[in-house]
């Protein structure tokens, strides 16, 4: 059993959506509970079995109803679950909380929910084990765990158990002191912050609410203490800055109680792991940045400890109280001490280059006591970081590549500040030379990682230097030689252009490389192995309309003309869409005027001499377009294909270029909506006695046994499908267009794996004036549970055009699975009866997948008969003349079967069930439900 558990919960934590197709999750969640009742399975099988709940919580759960009936179940476990199995209890309380946390019953104050709090209060409040082994530590950490967990979820929620777990954490002497403090500080944080959304709280409501005192701290929401759903968004984070606004609880002066707090949360702070006292600052600078009655230098004389640390964790909650306080707490003196610290951190040999990098982020967003830029989060140097400082963070080229672009940003920043005077004028010189260096070592042969660096790095460069031509004219000299000398990188280059023109969109750098490096692929020697990598740049070059391509065309018709190259002679089909690909993007340039006649010239040289046949057929339609269509009509033709700006060529075919009539012939047309939906038909009429499921006849009524039932099995006649009746027919919105409809092909598709893959089914015609269309859609069941289709179709309109449209889905219900029982007609009705009470023996003695059921409604006499004879008339077993007890027998393929025993008691209809398959228990019972209660609806 723990092999296969093992197996099915691995199953479902790979891909949890396709493990549910093959079941239900009630059924699954039904399992699961079950196991976890079971006594004979032991605690490492149980614990397995808890995972589903705590990862998964809202697939199992799908609805807040079945999260609390789920979360009653595992307190039922809890509760029986003896105190020495300490590890599946602790599992057992964080599966609890994930299912009532998921399922919003915590949010809407359910029984369930309450219960549990009550639960983890009093295992947090059983200091029991101090004085013993401490065997259950690990189960009172993992209730302070769930209550930090429950209140984080939803604000408010422990405010008013405020005093005891502040009592909890100052008596607690063990390793959990840390998880009280967390809670304790957490549920501090959130009940001020209640306060101060209540415009009439102060002092006295502080007061009551630090001295347990609830009604009066909570006068205006008793019953929920929750904070809203916007103020949890609101909570994530208090501090907005210098610049932003808190929201504050005005006490005035008289706050010593709320002080005494936070002393002695401070001063115990130094007991706790770096980043839980990380957690336990960022909390308590909130606190005191809501009462403004609390002074910030509360924290002064912590900050000796904290600006000496070498904790990433705890050097972050300072900078955060630096952003909250700024010279209410820190003067210029530890503004300066905490910025030269980060930056001789951010080089330190002995950190990892992800601290590194953190602390220079850290410089480029410090929290400056007195800022003079209030960007949104733009990267912006302090004023103290002075180029003589920033010296030290200098690139070189034995950095990594992110420590290399971090320093290279920074430093440009630094001396794009100072100008091109002094120190600015020597630190930007320095920084070309690195980037030339780079270069070298790309000229020189280098990994693809270096080579990207060396990219971005001059993207940086011309980011923040583009406007000095000094450097950036040579920095064009030096790509057009590094392109000459390695033209793989041309998608590189491409890319460069492509960035800086989009974030630089004043300046023409990018125009002028490229024209640069038109001007030396024009004028270089030519060589087979380049050429492909031109034609891209060139198409690239092509794109702008400033650039004369005068030299472009004379490049094509040199590499083309028969005379001087084999370029045509080889056909290589790759090479020859690289030329089209140029010569489309100058069939929309600006100057095609003047490039007519060099173009055609190309384009005709392409048709009549290049060998591949495909390459021939597309100059001929750029020639034919090129010479009979005037500009503008070429240019809204082909810019069809092409993304706004030209820049890549979304689609290349034929299509694109065609008129508008002849596209939408050629293609399937998408409806805006519905245009026919499938409804199910009225059942056939079929005698009262059960005739409709027979097989051919076998041996006669005195063999007839369950025995000689269960041969049939292996028989391929043997009852496996369902064939269900469903009317064509048109949707009511009236559009005329639609009235006739012509070779109808549906298409169905499942959304579960209950059901074999279903084939298309084909209607030649619809007519809004003629009857319905009668369909018949057969269904293969792998487990006959109800279920869902999605159908579509395409068919043929009058005007000859072809459509898709999406059809309303088709829901199958338990009750259409329903067969009778599937016996030889000259069986009668004694040997069906011979059937019933054998499989009704057999699910009684046996175990495994079997059950037994009851379900009791109020039905009187008359009400019971016509239920009957309305739903049970087909399947029914006994002699409809006996009102006692009627037996019916549903058949369910491929291979189940449901039995039911109905009569009328002293206190209502009792439904007897029986099933060779337990999981169709909840879904007979829906449908047991939905029937009788329609049946009273009716009567009353």
């Amino acid at each position: 059993m723990a092999t296969n558990w093992a197996e099915r919960i691995s199953a479902f934590s790979r891909r949890p959506s396709g493990f549910l197709s093959g079941t239900t999750a009630e059924a699954f969640l039904a399992e699961l509970l079950r196991e976890l009742r079971d006594d004979r399975a032991t605690y490492s099988v149980k614990i397995l079995l808890l995972s589903p709940l705590c990862e998964h919580p809202t697939l199992l759960c799908c609805s807040d109803s079945v999260g609390e009936e789920t979360a009653l179940e595992l307190m039922s476990v809890f509760a029986q679950c003896p105190p020495k199995s300490v590890q599946f209890r602790c599992h057992l309380l964080l599966a609890l909380t994930s299912v009532l946390i998921c399922t919003s019953c915590v949010k809407s104050h359910s029984r369930a929910s309450l219960d549990f709090l009550d639960v983890l209060l009093q295992i947090a409040q059983d200091t029991s084990d101090i004085h013993t082994d401490g065997s259950q530590r690990p189960l009172r950490a993992i209730a302070c765990e769930c209550l930090r967990e429950l209140e984080a979820c939803c604000p408010g929620l422990l405010s008013q158990r405020l005093e005891l777990l502040g009592g909890l954490r100052q008596q607690e002497t063990s390793r959990l002191h840390q998880a009280y403090a967390e809670l304790y500080t957490l549920v501090l944080r959130n009940a001020i912050y209640q306060l101060t959304q209540d415009t009439g709280a102060g002092a006295e409501h502080l007061k009551a609410l630090l001295g347990g005192n609830t009604s009066a701290a909570w006068e205006a929401d008793q019953e929920s203490g929750l904070a809203s759903s916007k103020d949890s968004a609101i909570l994530s984070s208090l501090i907005l800055g210098p610049m932003g606004t808190v929201p504050t609880l005005h006490t005035g002066p008289d706050c010593k109680e709320l002080r005494s707090v936070l002393s002695t949360l401070l001063d115990d702070s130094y007991l706790l792991t770096p980043l839980c006292q990380a957690t336990l600052l960022h909390r308590l600078t909130e606190v005191v940045a809501m009462v403004p009655g609390v002074p910030p230098a509360i924290f002064r004389t912590h900050l000796l400890r904290l600006l000496g640390t070498s904790e990433v964790s705890l050097l972050h909650a300072t900078l955060l109280l630096k952003c909250a306080f700024t010279d209410s707490l820190f003067s210029s003196e530890d503004e300066a001490f905490i910025l030269k610290r980060l930056v001789v951190l951010s080089q330190h040999l002995l950190l990892s280059t992800p601290e590194k990098l953190f602390y220079m982020d850290c410089i480029l967003h410090f929290p400056e006591n007195r800022p003079i830029s209030c960007g949104d989060g733009d990267e912006t140097l302090p004023v103290l970081l002075t180029p003589q400082l920033a010296s030290a963070l200098v690139p070189t080229v034995f950095n990594d590549s992110a420590t290399l672009l971090a320093r290279f940003n920074m430093l440009s920043l630094v001396y794009l500040e100072e100008g091109e005077e002094g120190q600015g004028g020597q630190g930007l010189a320095y920084l070309y030379e690195h980037l030339s260096s780079l270069l070298s070592m790309v000229d020189n042969g280098c990994s693809r990682e270096l080579v990207v660096t060396f990219f971005r790095a001059a993207f940086l460069f011309l980011y923040y230097f583009c406007h000095m031509e000094r450097y950036s004219n040579d920095l064009t000299k030096q790509l057009c030689q590094l392109y000459l000398n390695h033209t793989k990188l041309a998608p590189h280059l491409i890319n460069l252009a492509d960035q800086t023109q989009d974030r630089l969109s004043e300046s023409s750098w990018s125009v002028g490389l490229l024209k640069a490096l038109q001007r030396v692929i024009t004028e270089a020697p030519l060589t087979s192995h380049d050429l492909s990598r031109h034609l891209k740049m060139l198409a690239r070059v092509a794109e702008e309309g400033e650039i004369i391509q005068q030299s472009t065309l004379t490049f094509l018709s040199s590499i083309i003309t028969p005379s001087s190259s084999s370029l045509c002679t080889g056909g290589d089909w790759r090479l020859g869409n690289d030329i089209l690909r140029v010569c489309r993007r100058l069939l929309v340039h600006p100057s095609l005027d003047s490039l007519l006649t060099p173009l055609a010239d190309v384009l005709q040289l392409l048709v009549c001499h290049y060998a591949d046949m495909e390459i021939q057929d597309h100059a001929r339609l750029y020639y034919t377009l090129l010479t009979t269509l005037s500009r503008e009509k070429l240019a809204g033709v082909l810019a069809q294909g092409m993304e706004e700006g030209g820049r890549q060529v979304k689609k290349q075919s034929l299509s694109c270029l065609m008129g508008e009539g002849l596209t939408s012939t050629l293609t399937i047309q998408q409806t805006e909506r519905a245009v026919f939906r499938l409804i199910e038909a009225p059942p056939e009429p079929r005698a009262g006695d059960i005739n409709s499921n027979e097989v051919e006849k076998g041996p006669g009524e005195a063999s007839a046994s369950v025995e000689a039932y269960r041969e049939q099995f292996s028989d391929s006649s043997f009852a496996s499908e369902i064939t269900l009746q469903y009317q064509l027919v048109h949707i009511n919105s009236h559009d005329s267009h639609f009235d006739q409809l012509f070779s109808i092909r549906l298409h169905f598709s499942l959304t579960d794996h209950h059901y074999e893959e279903l084939g298309d089914i084909s209607v030649p015609c619809l007519l809004r004036e003629r009857p319905s269309t009668i369909v018949h859609l057969t269904l293969k069941p792998r487990k006959p549970y109800p279920t869902s289709l999605h159908a579509s179709a395409i068919f043929t309109s009058p005007d000859g055009r072809t459509w898709h449209t999406t059809l309303p889905d088709i829901h199958v219900a338990f009750q259409q699975t329903f067969l009778p029982l599937p016996v030889p007609s000259n069986w009668g009705r004694g040997g069906r009866l011979s059937v019933f009470e054998g499989l009704w023996d057999e699910i009684c003695s046996e175990s495994g997948d079997t059950a037994m059921s009851l379900f009791c409604c109020q039905l009187k006499e008359a009400a019971l008969n016509t239920l009957v004879e309305k739903h049970f008339l087909p399947f029914l077993i006994s002699d409809p003349s006996h009102k006692e007890e009627f037996k019916v027998l549903f058949f369910l393929p491929p291979r189940s079967h449901i039995l039911l025993k109905v009569s009328s008691e002293e206190d209502a209809v009792h439904f007897n069930i029986a099933t060779d398959n337990w999981e169709l228990l909840s879904h007979i019972n829906s449908y047991l439900l939905k029937i009788t209660s329609l049946q009273e609806d009716t009567l009353s």
